[in-house]
């Protein structure tokens, strides 16, 4: 059992930024962590992951440039600095860990193992 902890959500003005954190209680090397979102009436949609082992990243097209997915293995957590929000951001943010991680980039919600309770970005326009 994963537990992951985000933090970090607000309202901000477009064009504003955030930084989002997400703790986990433990990190398998072989992990793979990643940021989804979901806006009202939409489906959960994939935002950015990183390989835990050695870095590496993958993100939505419309957040590349925008969107920093890192982690701090000191910490066990991961981050998502998002900057020049627009109000298309807006949703709910959750943290998900893919612990037996069989495929690179995992961009199927299904595939992750554990979820954090999310934390709402609201980005006003």
């Amino acid at each position: 059992q994963v537990q992951l902890v985000e933090s970090g959500g607000g309202l901000v003005p477009a064009g504003g930024s955030l930084r989002l954190s997400c703790a986990a209680d433990r990190i398998f090397s072989s992990s793979a962590m990643a940021w989804f979102r979901q806006a009202p009436g939409n489906e959960r949609e994939f935002v950015s992951t990183i390989k835990w082992s050695d870095g590496n990243t993958y993100y939505l097209n419309s957040v590349k440039g925008r969107f920093t997915i890192s982690r701090d293995g000191n910490k066990n957590t991961v981050y998502l600095q998002m900057n020049n929000l627009k109000p298309e951001d807006t949703a709910v943010y959750y943290c998900a860990a893919d612990v037996y991680r069989t495929r690179w980039p995992e961009l199927e919600d299904g595939e992750y193992d554990y979820w954090g309770q999310g934390t709402q970005v609201t980005v006003s326009s």
